[in-house]
C-alpha cells in the first residue's frame, strides 16, 4: 500500500473495498487498495493531532498465500494545529540487515533508481554484507520505500523503526552508496561472520529483556552499553557502566590488555562460560556487529618444528581461545525498546545521529502512561547528567557543538556555560578565529562553509 496513511480506529476493521474513508471529526483519511489485505489494526485514535506511522508485517497463512497482512500502530504527535494531510507529516526511519548481496553496486543503482523523485535524505549504505540505512522524509515518501524495499524476499520481514521528525528533514541531504563496512570498527567488519545468526549474539524481544534485567542483581550478568560515552550521557539502561569511548570505533570491550584500560572494561573480569552478556545500542545494529567478535573465538599459532632427512619442516598448529559463550543482544535496540515498553529500566533520553541529537522515551510511544524506572535505592528523578564545563546538573537532556568550528565537539552544557563561553566548550575556544553564533534552543549548526559565506557577506556589508 505505497504511500498511504493510517485510519484511526478503535477496533480491527475488515477491508475489502477499493477505497476506505474514515472520519474521526476533523480528520479524514483515504486508503488506496493495491493488494488483497486480510485485516487492518490501529491502536489510537486522535483528532485534531499529527500522526506517524510505526509500520510493521506479518506473514499470512498458507491458505492466503496471495494476501498481505499489514498493522499500523498509529501514535501521536502533540500540535497546536489540525492536521489537513497527515501524509505531508516527517518522520525518521531506521533499519539494516545482514544478507548477502551478489553485486552491491547495482543494488544501489536500483534503489537510486526507486528513490528518484522522492523526497528523501539520509544515509544509506550498501555492501556484500548487507543495508544499513537511516533517513528522513515526508511518510508518504518514506514509508514507500519501506514497501518497495519488502517486496524483496531478502527484506519481506525486516524490522523497522519510525520516529517523529517535528522540524522536516533530520538529515541535509540524501548519501546512498556503496561502503565497504555497513558500521566504522577499526580493521573493518568484512571478515567478520556477520551473515551467520548463530556467530552473533541470541536476540532478545523487549519484553524478554525487561525480564532479564530485573533479574541482573541476582545473577551473573552484565548489561553491556555498546555505545558512545556520550551516548550514555543523557540515556541509558539502569545497571549499565559508562562506555569509555567516544567513538564506536574503538571499541575494545573484552579485548583490553593493559591496566588502565582493564579498569575500565565491563567485561575484563568476566568468566566467558558463565556470564551473562547483555549487550544494548540505538537500533541494534552495532550489537550485532560487535558479538560476533566476542563470539568470535580468537585464532592463535603456533609452531613445530620437525628434523626428517636432514630437512626442516614446519608445522604451523592453530589453536583457539574461547570466546564469550552467552550473548544477548536487544532487538531491534533501544527505539524498538522504549515504543514497545516504555520508559521501564530506562532513564533519560536517547541520543540519536542525526539532527534531532535527542528523543523523550515518549516520542517512540506517546500513548505509554508508564512512570519510568527508580534506581534501585528507589530515587525517582535520577541526576546523572552533568555539565562539561562547571559538572552542574543540565535540564536539558541535549548535547550541543562547540561554536569553535575547528573544534566542533559535542559536549552537554548548562545555559550559564553556553552564555558565559559563547557556545564554546572552553575558554581557549572562545577566543578561536573561526567562531559561529551561540544558536538558540534546539538548533543545529549547518555545514562550516555556510558560516565562511556569512563571514565574508558580513565584512562586504562593512
Amino acid at each position: 500500500m505505497r504511500g498511504s496513511s493510517a485510519a484511526c480506529c478503535a477496533a480491527p476493521i475488515s477491508v475489502s473495498s477499493a477505497k476506505i474513508a474514515c472520519r474521526n471529526e476533523s480528520l479524514l483519511f483515504q486508503f488506496k487498495i493495491l493488494c488483497p489485505f486480510a485485516s487492518l489494526t490501529t491502536t489510537s485514535i486522535f483528532t485534531t493531532t499529527r500522526p506517524f506511522l510505526s509500520l510493521s508485517r506479518s506473514q499470512p497463512d498458507k491458505a492466503k498465500q496471495k494476501q498481505k497482512l499489514w498493522e499500523f500502530n498509529c501514535a501521536t504527535i502533540p500540535s497546536s494545529s489540525t492536521v489537513a494531510n497527515p501524509s505531508n507529516d516527517f518522520i525518521v526511519v531506521n533499519f539494516y540487515r545482514f544478507v548477502f548481496i551478489n553485486d552491491p553496486r547495482e543494488e544501489v543503482a536500483k534503489h537510486l533508481s526507486f528513490l528518484k523523485g522522492l523526497d528523501i535524505h539520509g544515509r544509506i549504505y550498501v555492501n556484500e554484507q548487507g543495508i544499513n540505512a537511516q533517513y528522513s522524509g515526508p511518510s508518504k515518501d518514506a514509508l514507500a520505500y519501506v514497501e518497495w524495499l519488502r517486496e524483496d524476499f531478502r527484506f519481506s520481514d525486516i524490522l523497522v523503526q519510525i520516529s517523529p521528525a517535528l522540524n522536516g528533514h533530520a538529515f541535509p541531504k540524501l548519501k546512498l552508496r556503496y561502503k565497504p563496512s555497513l558500521v566504522q570498527l577499526e580493521g573493518g567488519i568484512s571478515h567478520l561472520p556477520l551473515l551467520d545468526p548463530t556467530m552473533r549474539a541470541t536476540p532478545l524481544a523487549p519484553s524478554e529483556w525487561r525480564k532479564r534485567l530485573k533479574e541482573v542483581h541476582d545473577s551473573n550478568c552484565v548489561v553491556l552499553d555498546v555505545r558512545n560515552g556520550y551516548e550514555w550521557d543523557i540515556g541509558h539502561f539502569h545497571g549499565a557502566q559508562r562506555p569509555d569511548v567516544d567513538c564506536f570505533r574503538s571499541t575494545s570491550f573484552g579485548e583490553s590488555d593493559s591496566e588502565e584500560a582493564i579498569a575500565s572494561d565491563p567485561l575484563a573480569n568476566v568468566d566467558k562460560e558463565k556470564a551473562n552478556i547483555l549487550m544494548y545500542c540505538t537500533g541494534g545494529i552495532r550489537c550485532d556487529v560487535y558479538s560476533t567478535i566476542l563470539r568470535y573465538p580468537a585464532v592463535s599459532s603456533h609452531f613445530l618444528f620437525i628434523l626428517v632427512s636432514n630437512c626442516v619442516w614446519c608445522l604451523i598448529l592453530h589453536g583457539r581461545q574461547r570466546g564469550f559463550q552467552n550473548l544477548y543482544t536487544l532487538k531491534g535496540g533501544v527505539s524498538h525498546y522504549l515504543q514497545n515498553e516504555g520508559p521501564v529500566e530506562w532513564v533519560g533520553n536517547l541520543f540519536v545521529f542525526d539532527d534531532r541529537l535527542s528523543l523523550p522515551p515518549s516520542a517512540y510511544n506517546p500513548e505509554d502512561t508508564t512512570v519510568p524506572s527508580s534506581n534501585p535505592q528507589g530515587c525517582k528523578n535520577i541526576l546523572f547528567a552533568n555539565c562539561y564545563i562547571c559538572g552542574s546538573q543540565v535540564s536539558e537532556l541535549r548535547h550541543r557543538n562547540c561554536a569553535n568550528i575547528d573544534c566542533n565537539l559535542l559536549f552537554l552544557c548548562c545555559m550559564e556555560c553556553v552564555r558565559d563561553l559563547k557556545g564554546c566548550c572552553c575558554p581557549q575556544c572562545t577566543t578561536a578565529p573561526r567562531l559561529r553564533p551561540v544558536l538558540p534552543g534546539n538548533q543545529r549548526y549547518k555545514k562550516w562553509y555556510m558560516y565562511r559565506e556569512l563571514e565574508v557577506q558580513n565584512e562586504l556589508a562593512v
